[in-house]
């Protein structure tokens, strides 16, 4: 895979940087029994405090197959940040217009911890450009809804779960981010109701955990999967919240067999439409 394109963008009000891997164009046909559609492409979105660094290597392996898309919402990684904390609807607000920007009209969004709010939200405002979503280590758990419990939670994963690459590229964003900063965001994620907006989402939607991730329980993504009005879930082994930098090439293939993209395994494919 060539080295992602970075473009600066100005959506919503606001400023961003998206990450992209086009692939060649997809020839149509004219109509007839033989015609061919481009897929849709794949958007990633980071959670709170990070960036698109940690999804570097989800992105490489999807965009062996389609058009993915890294995002650097506003105040993050690089970018300048806002004058006053953006709510998840406004960050979802980026996503979409950004996305617009750019020409890609549909898209599977994709977003993991925070990231999964922002992609909730985008599906809401803006269903029919969102044929599918899926959520990666999604917060924030209805029964465990205080800051205490979740940096609990997220300690222990990092402790025991993590690999040093993961913590690595986590807590350099974080430092990147700074407290002040990171502790308003948190304020935000808190106080968005997960497990209510997803009920909101017109789209199929696929809970993606890792197996012994602490801060997204099992118990906790089988009720957004449930909640939703077309939802799966799948868990992958041996990782923890961090799933698509330390599980890649099973994350992609449950995301491309979900949305029925090219590169899916016709094995996968099949168990996903049964």
């Amino acid at each position: 895979m060539t080295r992602p394109v970075r473009s600066e963008i100005e959506a919503a009000g606001h400023l961003g940087h998206v990450y992209a891997s086009r692939r060649s164009p997809v020839p149509v046909a004219d109509g007839g029994p033989d015609t061919v559609l481009p897929a849709p492409a794949v958007v990633l979105v980071h959670g709170i405090g990070v960036s698109h660094r940690y999804l570097r290597r989800l992105h490489g392996v999807l965009a062996e197959s389609v058009d993915t898309y890294s995002i650097d919402l506003p105040g993050f990684g690089s970018t300048p940040r806002p004058k006053h904390t953006l709510p998840v609807a406004d960050q979802a607000s980026y996503i979409l217009g950004a996305m617009e920007q750019l020409g890609v009209l549909d898209f599977v969004i994709v977003g993991h911890s925070m990231g999964a709010q922002f992609a909730i939200e985008a599906a809401r405002q803006q269903p029919a450009r969102i044929p599918f979503v899926v959520l990666m280590g999604p917060v924030v758990d209805s029964k465990r809804r205080t800051v205490t419990q979740q940096a609990l939670a997220l300690g222990q994963d990092s402790l025991f779960f993590e690999s040093p690459s993961s913590n690595a590229l986590v807590f350099s964003d974080y430092l990147r981010c700074g407290p002040g900063w990171y502790l308003k965001n948190l304020r935000v994620m808190m106080e968005y109701r997960t497990e209510q907006r997803i009920a909101e989402v017109a789209a199929p939607v696929l809970v993606v955990r890792g197996a012994n991730d602490p801060v997204a329980s099992a118990e906790w993504c089988r009720r957004l999967a449930e909640r939703a009005t077309s939802g799966r879930l799948a868990e992958i082994a041996a990782t923890g919240h961090v799933v698509q930098h330390n599980r890649s090439v099973e994350v992609a293939e449950a995301i491309l067999s979900f949305a029925g993209l090219p590169g899916a395994s016709s094995e996968a494919t099949q168990e996903f439409k049964a």
